[in-house]
């Protein structure tokens, strides 16, 4: 009697290990990239219900002022003393046609250090600021029925 070798049949199982793998690497390098592409210093803006957008403060060359919770004020990425913001707003702006100046103040900073901040820009000779923050999310509707019903 002859024997013959049959080939195994097909295997229909996926194998996912290597897709997590590959996956899992691509989440770690997207975590640490991202906070890279964040130009600018990062403060938590006051969050309103009807903002106007402004998509030039996103521009690459945009000016903009960020002032953080413990009164520090910084220029794109750069610190700046509060005397010297009108001498480096006149610099940066001399020779663009946009003249508009973005301020984003972080919501807990004090009211005086954005007024100190928007008169230095003023001063600087600019008449277009841009004040950022950001959209309150809206609360689902019965997430908004729950808490009418708590208070």
């Amino acid at each position: 009697m002859a024997f013959k070798a049959e080939a195994p049949g097909a295997v229909s199982d996926i194998n996912v290990t290597p897709l997590v793998d590959v996956m899992l690497v691509l989440l770690i390098v997207f975590m640490v990239i991202t906070p890279m592409l964040q130009k600018g210093v990062s403060v938590d803006l006051a969050r309103v219900n009807n903002p106007r957008p402004m998509q030039a403060a996103d521009k690459e060359d945009a000016a903009v002022l960020a002032i953080t919770r413990d009164g520090k004020i910084y220029f794109g990425a750069d610190s700046i003393a509060p005397d010297k913001i009108t001498a480096q707003v006149k610099d940066r702006i001399a020779d663009r046609l946009d003249k508009t100046v973005y301020i984003k103040s972080d919501a807990r900073a004090k009211y005086g250090d954005v007024v100190a901040v928007v008169d230095a820009v003023r001063a600087a000779g600019v008449d277009s600021i841009g004040l950022l923050a950001e959209r309150v999310q809206a609360r689902s509707a019965s997430a908004a029925a729950a808490a009418a019903e708590t208070q």
